[in-house]
């Protein structure tokens, strides 16, 4: 299989990286406008690279796209106007979404969008603990300060600092898909928001938000790119049941009826985590969310997520207001 990985950054990088582990048997190439990232991927991957799509002068089966949100429309339209299989990143904004779902069944092509939580361990642990004969709560806080995302770029140069695409919406946009097909669809919600911090951004950079979902459960759900300290911090409760989750591999925990007492819950799956990224980012979702695709692509396998799901979750951040 000939696969291009669009956008030679952080992203771009990881998913060069696992997709080498996983099937040395393919060939990659990369595509970025920047000459820097390019020349850094042949030297770390040796790989070619192009600046542009048009200068492929190979056969592509599937496509990463790992560029920024707002570049996402365009440049999957051009791609599955090709006939390739897509991979995306989030996307954060629905340009285009109507459109190129239509086209990738013209074209007989996948089109996959990541959400990398649903591939998470400690989530499937957490979602399978979440019966329907109750009603639960929860207590979400998901913050960490916007500077400290990618400490080796400017975050007025990143994404995550434009109002269209902001850090906020970013947390919303990969947690919600989660927390809806765990807790239920959202009828109702409440919001707290505002700017505390001196950055340089023109959006409000903390969330108080309150669901009710459509099963009876409830929660509030905090966002922010306000803390100092890197923070996930997961509390779900129901009479005679209580979970705890940190946000790292390790860090689930169950209440235990007999002893009275929190139990760590051990997962079987070892974790991976890369340097230069907070404990809460491990590579094992990432490396799952790659082989669900390639499944979809040649086994014809169903995608736990998709564009249609992505448009109703980005239409409630609307509402949410991020």
């Amino acid at each position: 299989m000939n696969i291009v990985v669009i956008g030679l950054g952080s992203m771009g990088k990881r998913r060069i990286r696992l997709i080498r582990q996983m099937h040395p048997e393919f060939t990659v190439i990369g595509l970025d406008a920047r000459e820097d990232r390019r020349i850094e991927a042949e030297e770390q991957f040796g790989i070619g690279t192009f600046p542009s799509l048009e200068e492929i002068d190979q056969k592509i089966d599937c496509a990463f796209i790992c560029t920024s949100p707002m570049s996402h429309a365009h440049i999957i339209k051009n791609c599955l106007s090709r006939k390739w299989h897509i991979f995306t990143e989030l996307n954060l904004i629905d340009t285009g979404y109507t459109e190129n779902m239509q086209l990738a069944k013209d074209k007989g092509c996948v089109l996959f969008l990541s959400s990398t939580f649903f591939y998470r361990e400690e989530i499937k642990y957490i979602r399978s603990k979440i019966t329907q004969d109750k009603h639960w709560n929860y207590i979400y806080h998901i913050g960490q300060y916007l500077p400290d995302w990618h400490p080796w770029e400017n975050y007025e140069d990143f994404f995550v600092g434009d109002k269209r695409t902001n850090g906020c919406r970013e947390i919303m946009a990969v947690e919600l898909p989660w927390l809806i097909a765990t807790f239920g669809n959202v009828v109702k919600s409440n919001v707290i928001s505002d700017k505390i911090t001196g950055l340089k951004i023109g959006f409000d950079d903390n969330y108080m938000i309150q669901l009710t979902h459509d099963s009876g459960n409830k929660g509030t759900f905090i966002v922010d790119v306000v803390s100092p300290v890197a923070v996930r911090k997961l509390e779900v409760y129901t009479e005679g049941s209580y979970l705890s989750w940190n946000g790292t591999p390790e860090g689930v925990c169950e209440f235990d009826p007999a002893s009275k007492k929190l139990r760590p819950v051990a997962l079987t799956e070892v974790t991976e985590h890369l340097d230069g990224y907070c404990s809460f980012v491990v590579e094992n979702a990432y490396r799952n969310e790659i082989r669900e695709f390639f499944d979809v692509v040649s086994k014809g396998k169903i995608p736990l997520y998709g564009f249609g799901q992505d448009q109703k979750i980005l239409n409630l951040i609307d509402i949410l207001g991020a």
